[in-house]
């Protein structure tokens, strides 16, 4: 039984595109930036994988026997966010970019989720998340009023203390959110933004975020692979992007550390099938807030812990390990950066060290598992496959 595991480094981009002046981010590159501003990152085992070979990366060698195959892939979709970047990986390409709003949202907009939800709002502006509430969060206190806020990306996004509004009612809010927006407004994400503390000072965003997505435009290769009866499984914020669409078995995770152990346990639970993973801390924690130091830690984290999760790969399996956009640490922004994203491929069937270029789409993976499992493709994307295959 055939076995394929996609792992999604979420924001580890690898070099400006060509079209990134357009979003303002000429220069962004996540993983060398970041790698020259901390002198330098010691990843062995993504570098055993070809990672050092894409491009240069101050500490990342490209060794002379390389286990895994190696490339990078372009964003042909027009966006930088999670939802554009996830789907495209999964076969859909997005002609037309999901709607932002850098004044905030019309009032229309707002008139509506204050009547569909009975609560007024403060803020609605485009904001850090985190300085946000310590702009808002004293007043949000004072008054209950939700803290609603923006991103450079397509979300719409509404913080609200845990002993204000209790978790369960703030993702009832946000799924009658999700229900308006819709036509011309039909941001990417909405998105749960709860938090804690006393004052300015200590409020901190807890681990119960949740996404609500739009449901895929059209068939991705999770719901062909369902419809084909080949077993689906979702870890972390797969569930959410994807809108649990053609997703067999979701498991739910905050965090990189609790992902990272879904993915061990899912070797063990799932003997065959497309499991997909996003380890979400490299945007959230540390892209998103400019922490490069933390986005290193976190790196070479998950380079330790992949030395024995490839030991536990078996002959049947296949891993890719890619993202969905970069968000470089190093720059002034702290949104989301248009960027190429690496592709390294592993497994004990393949080829080794075979270079695979840099891709058109990031299609090419959706064309390359369609052609895997032998399940009908679509129209997107080229296969790699035949590159690597014994």
């Amino acid at each position: 039984m055939k076995r394929a595991i996609v792992i999604i480094i979420d924001g580890v981009g690898i070099g400006a595109l060509p079209d990134a002046a357009k979003y303002n981010d000429e220069g962004s590159n996540t993983l060398a930036n970041l790698a020259k501003f901390v002198n330098g990152l010691k990843l062995p085992n993504l570098a055993s994988l070809g990672l050092g070979c894409i491009h240069n990366i101050t500490g990342v060698q490209c060794p002379g026997k390389i286990r895994g195959n190696f490339g990078k892939m372009a964003e042909m979709s027009a966006g930088k966010d999670s939802t554009t970047g996830h789907w495209e990986l999964a076969g859909l390409i997005m002609g037309k970019p999901f709607p932002t709003y850098p004044k905030g949202f019309p009032e229309e907009v707002i008139q509506k989720f204050i009547e569909k939800t009975g609560y007024h709002i403060i803020g609605n502006y485009p904001a850090s998340g985190t300085e946000i509430i310590k702009e808002l969060g004293e007043e949000h206190l004072r008054t209950g009023k939700l803290i609603i806020y923006t991103s450079a990306d397509s979300v719409f996004q509404i913080a609200a203390h845990e002993k204000i509004v209790d978790v369960n009612t703030l993702y009832k809010i946000c799924q009658k959110s999700r229900a308006l927006l819709t036509g011309e407004h039909a941001v990417a994400r909405v998105i749960a933004r709860p938090f804690t503390g006393e004052n300015r000072h200590n409020f901190k965003r807890t681990d119960n975020r949740k996404d609500f997505s739009l449901r895929p435009s059209g068939k991705t290769i999770l719901r062909i692979l369902q419809e084909k009866h080949v077993t689906t499984v979702g870890i972390g914020k797969i569930n959410d992007l994807y809108a649990n669409d053609g997703i067999d078995e979701k498991i739910l995770t905050k965090g990189n550390q609790e992902g990272m152990s879904a993915l061990m346990h899912a070797l063990e639970k799932f003997p065959g099938g497309l499991v997909m993973a996003n380890l979400v801390d490299f945007d959230m924690l540390w892209g998103h807030r400019n922490d490069a130091f933390g986005f290193k830690l976190g790196l070479e984290e998950f380079d330790t812990w992949l030395a024995h999760f490839l030991d536990r790969l078996s002959e049947k399996d296949l891993l890719f390990i890619t993202s969905d956009h970069g968000n470089d640490p190093t720059t002034p922004s702290t949104d989301h950066s248009r960027e190429y994203v690496p592709i390294l491929t592993f497994g004990f069937g393949v080829k080794t060290g075979i270079n695979l270029g840099t891709r058109k789409t990031f299609a090419d993976l959706h064309a390359t598992l369609a052609e895997y499992f032998a399940v009908p493709p679509g129209t997107q994307g080229e296969s790699f496959l035949s590159l690597i295959k014994n």
